[in-house]
């Protein structure tokens, strides 16, 4: 076999490895290191330490300067000390690469967070990383060297944000400069080793015409959503770990007036509003003695005292949330919050059991009728089977029937098929007009009334522009009335119903 047969053959096993990586959803990085050149490095950041430590005023250097000052060291020592290691150029700017990453970034973590396409960064243990792209998880060749070298990193990342994490401590919520979440829990609570969770958000996710690109709502729930905050409307948003709630929450918040004063409440920062008059609160957990926790209850208590506008509570999961309902009664409208449910009914739900968390021992009915007086709307946020995230319900919370309270669907997302790796389907309006409406129009702001019809085709924003999908007939006002009046029959006798089977089960 000639020479040129056998580098053809190299090649084509090559590429047939990452086809397999590719297929096996793999996610390829730099290949792993060689152990001379993993010694090299260890030595090398070394003597940088030994260097930094030893040189006067090193932090008032810019980070800029202190990089170049790194970059030099380390050329120097390779062409003295290390001269009788071979290393070519691809090995040589890598080598510069990750020792300014060790000392200056997040190490292995840099080249992901680097990355625009990344949502998500998930570190089982040393050798084990996994990023999500485009709603799938890939596993990558990236690697740290050991536990104690990935417990470090976490170590400089939760230190940045006044947070700790040690054996009496062994988890943390923190975040990264850029605003990405992170979670960490190390030994003993973490069997296999540490274990990091960093999610990131995308520099375009805080626009409703982002959300309009990506097919997540349609151009007329955008309309009508926007409307419902301009006009200082309670919502809530609903849904599952990673299905949007956050980016919707911010893509909603940029429809609030400038000259509004906003309060935000969060565990971790992570809200990117872009108005002016923000105060941004962050809840503390209590120090290593047990002592000096401030609670998100705390918070929302103290906002009450701030002449808050609106008040935005990134995500109700305890006590705060009846404070939050007492609010949103007592002329704080407009307020905004998530939490994790999987239907508008669940989130109902939810927010009973979390207002018992206050350990105020209220009636049942007195928590349902402070919910229904509260509440106006809440969305529903969904990530589908192709990882697409959707608004998959826009719901109205009407009142209260009985015991129950009552809530109607404005607009629902509907599925039809299913195609090669993509969800297909289509946002719709259920015929029903929301009483919100009134609310919208007092405020002098105005909605098509058509969009509300069951006929009603919605239109999609999408890269190439504005894809309109031509109306079918409006449906006549008389029978949409038809429709609404028999829908309230049906909803009136299910509540009859529910108080039949009480009144059986007594």
């Amino acid at each position: 076999m000639s020479l040129k047969d056998r580098l053809n053959n190299n090649v084509n096993k090559k590429n047939a490895v990452n086809s397999q990586q590719i297929q096996l959803g793999t996610f390829v990085g730099d290949m792993p290191l060689s152990e001379e050149f993993s010694d090299l490095k260890e030595k090398l950041h070394t003597l940088l330490i030994d260097k930094v430590n030893t040189t006067p005023n090193w932090s008032e250097y810019s980070d800029v300067e202190q990089k170049n000052l790194i970059k030099q060291f380390i050329e120097f020592q390779i062409s003295t000390n290390f001269r009788s290691v071979p290393l070519n150029k691809i090995e040589h700017d890598r080598l510069i690469r990750e020792i300014i990453q060790e000392a200056k970034g997040f190490g292995p973590l840099d080249p992901l967070l680097s990355d625009p396409s990344i949502s998500d960064i998930l570190v089982n243990g040393a050798k084990n990383v996994y990023v999500e792209k485009n709603g799938k998880l890939y596993k990558t060749s990236i690697t740290f060297k050991d536990n104690n070298h990935l417990k470090n990193i976490i170590e400089r990342i939760v230190s940045k944000v006044g947070r700790r994490i040690d054996e009496k401590s062994p988890m943390v919520d923190a975040r990264l400069p850029d605003g990405s979440r992170v979670n960490a829990i190390i030994p003993p609570l973490a069997i296999d080793g540490p274990s990091l969770s960093i999610r990131r958000f995308r520099a375009d996710s805080g626009t409703m015409d982002s959300l309009l690109k990506w097919g997540s709502v349609s151009t007329e729930i955008a309309k009508v959503l926007e409307a419902a905050v301009a006009a200082r409307l309670n919502i809530i948003i609903s849904g599952g770990t990673g299905a949007g709630k956050t980016t919707l929450l911010n893509s909603l918040s940029a429809k609030i007036p400038n000259g509004e004063r906003i309060i935000t409440i969060e565990d971790s920062a992570e809200l990117c509003l872009q108005q002016e008059h923000i105060v941004r609160l962050e809840t503390r957990p209590p120090n290593i003695e047990g002592e000096g926790q401030v609670t998100a209850r705390d918070l929302v208590i103290n906002s009450l005292r701030m002449r808050p506008d609106r008040i935005i509570i990134g995500e109700c999961r305890g006590a705060e949330t009846l404070d939050m309902l007492q609010a949103m009664n007592t002329g704080h409208d407009g307020s905004l919050t998530t939490l994790h449910a999987n239907s508008p009914r669940d989130a109902l739900s939810r927010l009973e059991t979390m207002v018992m968390f206050s350990g105020i021992d209220l009636p049942d009915r007195n928590i349902k009728s402070q919910i229904a007086s509260a509440i106006n709307i809440v969305i529903q946020a969904s990530r589908l089977s192709d990882g697409t995230r959707k608004v998959t319900k826009v719901s109205e919370i009407v009142g209260m029937e009985g015991d129950v309270i009552t809530m109607q669907d404005i607009f629902v997302w509907e599925q039809t098929g299913v195609g090669v790796n993509t969800v297909m389907g289509m946002h719709s309006s259920t015929g029903i007009r929301p009483k919100f409406l009134d609310k919208i129009t007092a405020k002098g702001i105005e909605i098509n009334p058509q969009i509300f019809d069951k006929n009603y085709r919605h239109t999609y924003l999408t890269k190439s522009g504005n894809v309109n999908h031509k109306p079918s007939t409006p449906v006549p006002a008389e029978q949409t009335k038809a429709e609404s009046a028999r829908q309230e029959v049906v909803r009136k006798g299910a509540t009859l119903n529910v108080d039949l089977l009480k009144r059986l089960k007594r």
